[in-house]
């Protein structure tokens, strides 16, 4: 062996011909002294000599420990906030499938109490707490197009009403953990953004360090996608906003200050985005007061 040869999976002896190479253990440190460096125009010979089959068990053995550690770095706080909003974005979609199943299953005995709760969390709250007739006098229901129904039907409905509740409450948690870890990360965008819009700016920006990358214009349509590529191909009208329209200072503007309230909006999420991935100081708030002031 005349050379050595440094690579991703680990050092290699490289005989004088490059046709042989051998990966060297931790042991074996003071061979590599006695080794030359591999010349710059041998590096790409010496690659394809380790594509062939023999080096295959070798390379595999080093590589695996290898993704695994690249594996186990990649989880990141990022990470952690994109899989709690997907499921927060799912729960909300169960309970709200679960509760109109539950207000038709429940509307076979009591269908007029559906007209006096909107709330679905409520109406799964009144239908485990209190009976039919408990129900009819609170709501002044004096007659009902519901049948008298035998209690073993009613305890599955009550039954589907408690795992609804359930659902609500898990739901709540994983907000408060949301919160608190986005508190941790970029809490300037938590402040300014909220933990829901801030969270799906972050998915939808692939993470922190991308969306801090972003200019204002392409966070202010984060979440418009559909509405831009047909804009781009159709020529229909251009989006002024994506997620950002559910951010209250966008939804309390009046109809034609919505467009500009966004890209205020955007302007101050771009420099919070930055902040917190450079561990700037927390600006939000004055942040905050001066697009309000802005937008009034």
């Amino acid at each position: 062996m005349k050379y050595v040869f440094t690579h991703l999976l680990g050092t290699f002896a490289i005989d004088e011909k490059v046709e042989k190479a051998v990966l060297l253990k931790g042991e074996d440190e003071n061979t590599t002294k006695k080794l030359l460096p591999l010349p710059q125009e041998k590096k790409r010979t010496v690659l394809l000599l380790l594509k062939k089959k023999e080096y295959y068990s070798e390379l595999s053995s080093r590589n695996l420990p290898l993704t695994r550690e690249a594996i186990r770095n990649a989880v990141s706080n990022d990470s952690l906030i994109i899989q709690t909003i997907s499921s927060i974005g799912e729960l909300d979609q169960v309970c709200n499938l679960l509760s109109k199943r539950l207000r038709e299953w429940w509307g076979l005995c009591l269908p007029e109490l559906s007209e006096h709760i909107t709330n679905h969390e409520h109406f799964a709250e009144l239908i485990t707490s209190k009976t039919k007739k408990e129900l009819q006098t609170e709501f002044s229901i004096t007659a009902t197009m519901g049948a008298d129904l035998e209690h073993y039907h009613l305890d599955e409905m009550i039954r589907l009403a408690k795992q609804i509740q359930q659902l609500y409450k898990l739901r709540q948690n994983q907000d408060f953990y949301l919160q608190k870890v986005m508190h941790e990360h970029c809490p300037n965008l938590l402040e300014l953004a909220g933990a829901t819009i801030g969270a799906r700016l972050l998915e939808l920006g692939k993470g922190l360090k991308h969306l801090a990358t972003l200019p204002a214009s392409t966070i202010q349509l984060l979440g418009a996608e559909k509405a831009l590529f047909r804009h781009i191909k159709t020529g229909a009208r251009a989006p002024k906003y994506g997620v950002l329209f559910q951010h209250p200072l966008v939804q309390n503007a009046s109809k034609d200050q919505k467009g500009k309230a966004a890209r205020l909006l955007a302007d101050k999420l771009s420099l919070c985005a930055r902040l917190d991935y450079f561990k700037g100081e927390f600006k939000a708030p004055e942040y905050k007061k001066e697009v309000e002031g802005k937008i009034k």
